[in-house]
């Protein structure tokens, strides 16, 4: 078994390479191995690694002052970069709270939906959030709720909160059997059935990512759909989330991924890009409409972490804005993607183990099938994203392998989103 010292690994069977430095697109390990960071780690690296200006923002505000709790103070970086994030977001998405990750800022998207309701009809059954097979949220108990991938779900079911899910948007997995130029937005339908089914008076928010993330990489319905679901939710008094937490800031060639359907949601959850991991930061955006709510209402929102609007990290996420704004990282995105798209489909569609190539901006996905001419998925026990992985890096390039894109279980894959 591989020796990880005191360290409790993500798995304690697997191998580590020990990093001990990045720079732009490459990561190099203690024995000199050099690795070409095709996923951003996890989609977060966007402006590379080892960025000296974001080094020395990190060095002067831990000088100055590196923590405060937000029960009592704010911090001027904190103030800044919501600023700057206003300026970024859609519409009239312009209030932040700021957390350390996905995770904790979906957690946070949910129960502001719910205290939302509350705020403004005082009792109130709206509680449920309905959201989308084939999706992920984030691994705590609330974000894995309304994940949309059985194999992550299935350990800790009995603790999950039973919410809705409605159907996924993998177009070339699509549960109605429809092709994508001809369908007639039955996904978008479903989520009608879905609010029906439950009773609107329950339902208190629905969460999707505009462009799917690691759940089926690439993966995004037609333009329209998202502009029914924004008339849908509107119908039934439903807050609409856009989960931008890979998608954000730039990373699938415009800002946020929702701005490829000119739709403006109530809620963004952000995070990853924010900072591009050189600190942990995220956060929720809430429209003018929601935080008018909780203005003329208690005025408090029920709810904080630790961590809440952390002076070094929204310092970090100052400089990597303005990093990206100065550097056109964002139009950059845009060409490069296109380009690697063309790529990709042109070395590897025709052959035999390849599936589905899709994506947007820098956010790409590769299927792999065990049959081309059928779609049929390799059965679990074949391992084929592990084996990926370690192909990967026996070759010098990290690759984000997954599965589930096919039936929760089956369906293998690879996200590519590098810096």
């Amino acid at each position: 078994m591989p020796d990880t010292g005191t360290v409790f690994p993500r798995n304690f069977k697997s191998e580590y390479p020990v990093i001990v430095r990045g720079e732009g697109v490459y990561l190099y390990d203690e024995q000199g191995n050099r690795y070409l960071d095709s996923c951003a780690g996890a989609a977060v690296a966007n402006i590379g690694h080892g960025n000296a200006e974001v080094a020395e923002v990190l060095g002067r505000q831990a000088s100055q002052i590196a923590y405060l709790h937000s029960s009592r103070f704010t911090s001027q970086p904190a103030l800044d970069l919501a600023t700057k994030v206003a300026k970024w977001t859609p519409g009239d998405l312009k209030y932040t709270y700021f957390v350390s990750g996905g995770s904790e800022a979906v957690e946070t998207a949910l129960k502001m939906a719910r205290q939302y309701f509350v705020e403004r009809d005082g009792r109130t059954s709206k509680y449920k959030i309905i959201s989308r097979w084939v999706s992920f949220h984030g691994n705590t108990l609330g974000a894995l709720s309304v994940t949309g991938k059985p194999g992550l779900r299935k350990i800790y079911d009995p603790m999950l909160i039973p919410f809705p899910h409605t159907h996924s948007v993998h177009c070339a997995r699509c549960e109605s059997g429809m092709k994508r130029e001809s369908c007639s937005l039955e996904c978008a339908q479903a989520l009608e059935t879905t609010i029906k089914r439950e009773g609107s008076e329950n339902i208190a928010a629905f969460i999707a990512e505009p462009v799917v993330g690691s759940a089926a990489p690439g993966a995004c319905p037609r333009e329209e759909y998202y502009r029914v679901v924004r008339e849908i939710c509107d119908r039934y008094d439903i807050l609409f989330i856009a989960d931008e937490v890979m998608n954000g800031f730039g990373r699938t060639g415009r800002n946020f991924g929702i701005d490829h359907f000119a739709v403006v949601p109530d809620l963004m959850t952000i995070a990853k890009g924010i900072s591009s991991g050189y600190t942990p930061l995220g956060g929720v955006v809430a429209s003018e409409r929601v935080a008018e709510v909780f203005k003329k209402g208690s005025g408090r929102f029920s709810h904080g972490f630790t961590y809440v609007g952390n002076p070094l990290s929204c310092a970090v996420g100052c400089k990597v804005l303005e990093i990206m704004e100065r550097d056109h990282l964002v139009d950059n995105s845009r060409l490069m993607g296109e380009l690697l798209l063309k790529r990709l489909r042109e070395e590897l569609a025709s052959h035999p183990l390849i599936g589905d190539i899709r994506g947007l901006g820098l956010q790409l996905g590769v299927d792999f099938v065990k049959d081309k001419k059928t779609g049929e998925p390799y059965p679990a026990a074949a391992g084929i994203g592990g084996l990926i992985g370690k192909a990967g890096l026996k070759n010098g390039i990290n690759f984000y392998p997954g599965g589930g894109n096919y039936d929760g279980a089956l369906g293998d894959n690879i996200l590519l989103t590098p810096p």
